[in-house]
């Protein structure tokens, strides 16, 4: 599954796929300041990153051995980060360090005992320089275990200025003024809205925004624990309003069935690839991404953003995602992996990616120049600015059963309702009868 990630594979991550996840290193860096205490030692980081992701955390791994001596090695594991660190751990060969996407998964290594608490060190830069809702995502059961190094922002509406400009629009501020705005730039020959709908992940996320600002935060949590049923009347609410955009044929480029062929990156080339189709596409922060590499465009000027708009009076939602970093009890390396995690807990750490461009840091020390362009640093700035407001991808709270398989559970149901949106409280009963056999409870 491309859970977020767009980038191309390298030829060392190509290579490392097809030898079963071998490792790719960074050798020692010369420069410096530090006092090379961990000289002689290699540190393992495992994470999904692969391509230009991949390319600028080594640029991290690379200061961090100028820092301190430690050479690192980086795995990447492919989207199924769970099962290869098991296989890992079981064969006598752990990484020390494992950038880990989705708070469901930390929360399994936790409960399975592979991970380190946090050092002192590393728990108090978090307690000064994070938002609290970062050490509740990365703790389990009262006890903190992972470091957010690098963000998502997902609570981002793309779009081509141009187009907006040709239909007289500005950027909304409700989700009935984004709609009454996309009737008017499909009527000025251009449909409203790319939809990833064959990628059931982007339709996980049109329903978080919606239900965040709608039902609030509490509600949100507790639906993210399925404390709530997702059989609630503010989860139908939830349904009914993006239903409202997923039957207007005026608003989605091809309409459903198109969108439902349609994957991520195949919708942001909708919107700012060479045929443009549709003048605005939802997804995060790494939208731009996308559209600049792949598709040369000017962040700022040829592509830009506008907040997820608020709900019915609601406030205008911040969801996110992010890569937290954990030190495995069975690494080789286990103190010298804590030191580099005390090291990505820095602004210096996040400064080096903020620089190569493609990141968010939730740290609030982190100066907002750090990053390369105006846009980038909106971004930057409303996620931080959004505290304690910030929740974290329901989805990827979820066992993967129900939140993170293709072809099941969540995804599945969604590409069902954005195939039929015409039983919003059908899909609600279908869903809680998935959820609650994926919980357990």
């Amino acid at each position: 599954m491309m859970r977020r990630r767009t980038t191309l594979l390298t030829s060392c991550t190509a290579l490392a796929l097809a030898l079963g996840a071998t490792a790719c290193g960074g050798g020692p860096v010369s420069a410096g300041g530090g006092d090379k205490s961990l000289s002689g030692q290699t540190v393992t980081v495992a994470g999904v990153w692969s391509g230009a992701e991949q390319k600028n955390f080594q640029k991290v791994l690379d200061a961090f051995t100028a820092k301190t001596g430690a050479r690192t090695q980086f795995v990447s594991t492919g989207d199924n980060v769970s099962t290869v660190v098991g296989s890992k751990i079981e064969g006598g060969n752990a990484p020390d360090v494992v950038m880990v996407p989705q708070v469901g998964v930390l929360q399994q290594f936790a409960n399975k005992g592979w991970l380190k608490p946090l050092s002192p060190t590393a728990q108090q830069t978090i307690d000064a320089d994070y938002a609290p809702v970062w050490r509740k995502y990365g703790s389990v059961d009262g006890t903190l275990y992972g470091l957010y190094f690098k963000a998502a922002h997902k609570s981002t509406v793309w779009y081509s200025p141009g187009a907006l400009a040709q239909a007289g629009v500005k950027p909304p501020t409700t989700y009935d003024e984004m709609l009454k705005a996309g009737h008017t730039v499909s009527d000025s020959g251009l449909a409203a809205f790319s939809v990833a709908g064959e990628d059931g992940w982007t339709l996980t996320d049109w329903f978080e925004n919606i239900y965040l600002s709608q039902a609030g935060p509490q509600k949100y949590d507790a639906l993210a624990v399925h404390k709530l049923k997702w059989t609630d009347p503010s989860v139908v609410k939830g349904l009914t309003t993006l239903g409202k955009l997923f039957k207007d044929k005026q608003l989605i480029a091809g309409g459903q069935k198109e969108a439902l062929n349609t994957d991520f990156p195949g919708s942001v080339e909708k919107v700012f690839g060479p045929k443009p189709e549709a003048g605005m596409v939802y997804e995060g922060d790494f939208v731009a991404g996308v559209a600049h590499d792949q598709f040369g465009k000017t962040i700022g000027k040829d592509a830009n953003f506008f907040p997820f708009p608020a709900v019915d009076g609601g406030t205008a939602p911040v969801v996110s995602g992010g890569d937290a970093a954990v030190v495995l009890k069975d690494g080789k390396n286990a103190t010298a992996g804590m030191k580099l995690l005390e090291y990505l807990a820095t602004p210096e750490a996040a400064a080096v990616w903020a620089k190569a461009g493609g990141f968010l840091s939730p740290n609030k020390k982190l100066d907002f120049s750090a990053y390369g362009d105006d846009v980038t640093r909106a971004t930057a700035k409303s996620l931080v600015d959004a505290g304690d407001s910030v929740r974290f991808d329901m989805s990827d709270q979820a066992p993967a059963a129900f939140g993170g398989t293709k072809g099941a559970g969540e995804w599945k149901l969604l590409q069902d309702f954005l195939r039929d949106p015409s039983d919003p409280k059908g899909t609600a009963d279908r869903l809680e009868a998935a959820a609650a056999k994926a919980y357990r409870n």
